[in-house]
C-alpha cells in the first residue's frame, strides 16, 4: 500500500466517522430519530439557550449537521460541508463552554473535536475515495475553502453573538426584576 492510498483511507475513515456522527445528530434535530427531540423539542431547547427564534435555529442547526455530515461522509462539495458543519459545532460549543472543556462536565470536548474534525478536513479535502475526485473537484476547488470558512465563519460570529448578546438581555431583566421585587417587600 502506497503512502496516497493509506492517506486517501485515512481521509476516509475520517469523513465517514466524523461524517456519520454530524448526520446522526442532525437527524436527531430535524426528525426526532435516533432519540432526538425533532424540530420542536430541539427548538425549544435552542429558545432555552439563547437561540433564537428556537425552530428557526434547530433548523439551521439540524441542515447544518445532517447535510454536512453527509456530504463529508460522501466526500462531496468538501469545502462547504465541512465549515456548515464547523460552524454548527461552533454553536453548540458556546452552551457548553462555560461548563468547561471536557465533555463528562457538560462542556464543550465533544462539540470542539467535531468542529475541527470538519474544518480539518474541508482544508484537507476529502482524498481520492470520494465523489469530489470522482466528478474532478468541481465542487472542491481551492479558492472554496477560505471562501466557504469565511462565510461560515461570519455568519457563526453573527448567529453565537447575537446569542450572547440575548443572554446578557435576559440576566439583566432577571436582576431588575429581583431588585423590583425586594424593593416591593422593602416598601410594605
Amino acid at each position: 500500500m502506497t503512502c496516497y492510498e493509506r492517506r486517501d483511507l485515512g481521509l476516509l475513515l475520517l469523513r465517514l466517522a466524523a461524517g456519520g456522527v454530524l448526520a446522526a445528530h442532525g437527524a436527531q434535530k430535524l426528525f426526532g430519530w435516533f432519540g432526538g427531540h425533532g424540530i420542536e423539542g430541539t427548538g425549544q431547547f435552542m429558545e432555552s439557550v439563547g437561540y433564537r427564534p428556537g425552530r428557526a435555529s434547530a433548523t439551521a442547526a439540524g441542515l447544518a449537521e445532517a447535510g454536512g455530515g453527509t456530504l463529508l461522509m460522501l466526500g462531496l462539495a468538501t469545502p462547504a460541508a465541512g465549515a456548515a458543519a464547523a460552524g454548527a459545532m461552533t454553536g453548540a460549543a458556546a452552551v457548553h463552554a462555560p461548563n468547561g472543556f471536557f465533555n463528562q462536565s457538560g462542556g464543550y470536548e465533544y462539540a470542539a473535536t467535531l468542529g475541527l474534525a470538519a474544518t480539518g478536513l474541508a482544508i484537507t479535502g476529502p482524498g481520492r475515495l470520494s465523489l469530489d475526485h470522482a466528478l474532478g473537484h468541481v465542487v472542491d476547488r481551492g479558492w472554496m475553502v477560505p471562501t466557504a470558512l469565511a462565510v461560515t465563519a461570519a455568519a457563526t460570529a453573527v448567529v453565537v453573538g447575537t446569542r450572547n448578546k440575548q443572554l446578557r438581555k435576559d440576566e439583566q431583566a432577571e436582576q431588575q426584576a429581583l431588585f423590583d421585587e425586594q424593593e416591593a417587600l422593602l416598601g410594605e
